[in-house]
Order: structure tokens, then C-alpha cells, then sequence
């Protein structure tokens, strides 16, 4: 795994792709840095964060397109997956890489919150908070462009696919509002998501008998329920899909000060996630 992470991490420099990430991050912070907390005298530097998370949108699908994409493009993913080192530590090793790129902007933010307290008050604890929470966010997006790296050949597709996704996260309380609360558009999203999942399921086994049954199964269970208690389905794709506003456990600790640890639990969740979708899907390509 170090040996993987290791050949990565030179890559990504010497490719120039993590100088740009690292540079494009920093800048576009320290243009709100200055207009906020100097020009402005606002103290919290967390809060010139949250103005930053738009430059996750392009900069994490810069950095996670050619993760996989680029291996099964040249063919030399074929290298991998033969050499005498798990599946595990390969994929290991690339996000980790990835995450060393991202760390490195995060730990030059760390300066901030010192060079504030020199101008006066400081909040020292909060910002610092808020930077680990957002280089937690950033992780949370690696690992999902990794894995969306890992579907296809492309690094253009990937990088689009990425940016959508990640766009779609970002204005997903907009989106939430468009979904319908009636009891009966709940029972009709359910089904879709589980259709959704289906075709994963049949994508990645190549099964139809099991993707059929989960769908069939997961549409009977919703149909029997909402005959006998409609109420359960009223507002629930909004209480379900509403905990994929990822930034919100962010910019909690930015407007409130509130730290939500379910938020970091979940977090962590969604990378174990995605590093094992990632896993799945190479691990399908090696035996197809």
C-alpha cells in the first residue's frame, strides 16, 4: 500500500494537478480571508470556509478523475490487479494520496485563525473545528469521485459525473423542496430508489433473479404498508434524502457553532461506503 501511495501522491505533483488543487484552494480562501476577516474584521475564520466549499465542485473532480479512469484507459490497471498486493491496499493507497493532496491546503488554513487572533478576537476553537470538519468534507468527496472514477475509462466523464453529483449535493436543500410530501408520491419515490438499487445490484452481480427479487420484495413491503398506515409515507423521501445535505453538518458549526457529531459519524460512514464500492466494482472487472 505504501508503494502505491507513494508512486500517487509523486504523480499528483509531478503532474502538477495537486499544485493547481492546492494553489486554487488557498487562493480563492485567502480572497475571502482578506475581504471577511481583515478588510471586514469578521473573526471567524469557519465562516470563510463555508464560502469556499464551491471550490470542492471542480477541484475534487480535478483531483479524483484520473484515480482509476486513467489506469483502465492505458491498461496498466491490469498491472494492478495482478500485482502481489490486495485489491484493499491499492485503493487504499490512491485515496489516501488524494487526501494527502487535500491535507496540504487545510494545514497552510491553520495560519488563519493565528494570523486573526494577532489582529485582535479570535475564536480559535470553532475555526479549527470547522477546518478539520471541512477537510473531513472534502474526504467524504474524494471518496465518492474515486468511485466514480472506478466506473469508467473516461477522465472527461468522470470529472462531469463527479461535478454533477457534487453539484447536486451542494444544492440539495433546493432540491429537497421539489420532492413530493403526499403519501403517495413517498410510496412512488421509495420504489424508484429501490429500482435504483436493483440495477446496481443486477450491474454488479449480473443476477437478474436477485435484483429482481430485492425490487419486487422492497415494492411489496412499501404497497402492503402504505394500505395499511398511508400516514408513514407522507414527507418521507424529505426525511430520508435530507441527511444528503453533507454541507449542512458544515456550515452548523459555521452559523450556530454546533458540532453534530451524528454529522461526522456520518461522514465517516459515507467513505467506508464509497472505498468499498470502489473495491466491489474493480474487484467485478478483474473477474469478467
Amino acid at each position: 500500500m505504501l508503494a502505491v501511495y507513494k508512486r500517487e501522491l509523486k504523480g499528483y505533483f509531478q503532474s502538477m494537478i495537486g499544485c493547481v488543487f492546492v494553489a486554487f484552494l488557498v487562493g480563492f480562501t485567502g480572497i475571502y480571508f482578506v475581504a471577511y476577516n481583515l478588510n471586514a474584521g469578521y473573526p471567524y475564520f469557519s465562516y470563510t470556509l463555508s464560502g469556499s466549499l464551491i471550490v470542492f465542485l471542480v477541484g475534487i473532480p480535478l483531483l479524483t478523475m484520473k484515480s482509476f479512469s486513467e489506469e483502465r484507459k492505458n491498461k496498466t490497471d491490469q498491472l494492478l490487479l495482478t500485482a502481489p498486493v490486495s485489491l484493499t491496499k491499492i485503493v487504499l493507497g490512491k485515496y489516501l494520496a488524494m487526501v494527502s493532496v487535500l491535507a496540504v491546503p487545510n494545514i497552510i488554513f491553520c495560519l488563519f485563525p493565528l494570523i486573526i487572533k494577532l489582529q485582535g478576537i479570535a475564536y480559535l476553537k470553532v475555526d479549527y473545528i470547522s477546518i478539520s470538519v471541512f477537510f473531513l468534507l472534502g474526504c467524504v468527496y474524494i471518496a465518492i469521485g474515486m468511485f466514480l472514477s472506478s466506473l469508467t475509462e473516461s477522465q472527461i466523464i468522470a470529472f462531469v459525473t463527479t461535478f454533477g453529483v457534487l453539484l447536486a449535493l451542494y444544492l440539495w436543500d433546493g432540491i429537497l423542496s421539489f420532492l413530493p410530501r403526499s403519501a403517495s408520491g413517498g410510496v412512488i419515490g421509495i420504489i424508484l430508489i429501490l429500482t435504483i438499487v436493483a440495477a446496481y445490484i443486477q450491474h454488479m452481480t449480473g443476477n437478474w433473479l436477485i435484483s429482481g427479487g430485492v425490487e419486487l420484495i422492497g415494492a411489496a413491503v412499501c404497497v402492503i404498508t402504505y394500505i395499511m398506515k398511508a400516514g408513514l409515507f407522507e414527507n418521507i423521501l424529505k426525511k430520508i434524502l435530507g441527511n444528503l445535505a453533507l454541507a449542512n453538518f458544515f456550515t452548523d458549526i459555521t452559523s450556530n457553532n454546533i458540532v453534530n457529531i451524528s454529522g461526522i459519524i456520518l461522514y465517516l460512514s459515507i467513505i467506508v461506503v464509497f472505498i468499498f464500492l470502489t473495491i466491489q466494482t474493480i474487484q467485478r472487472r478483474r473477474w469478467s
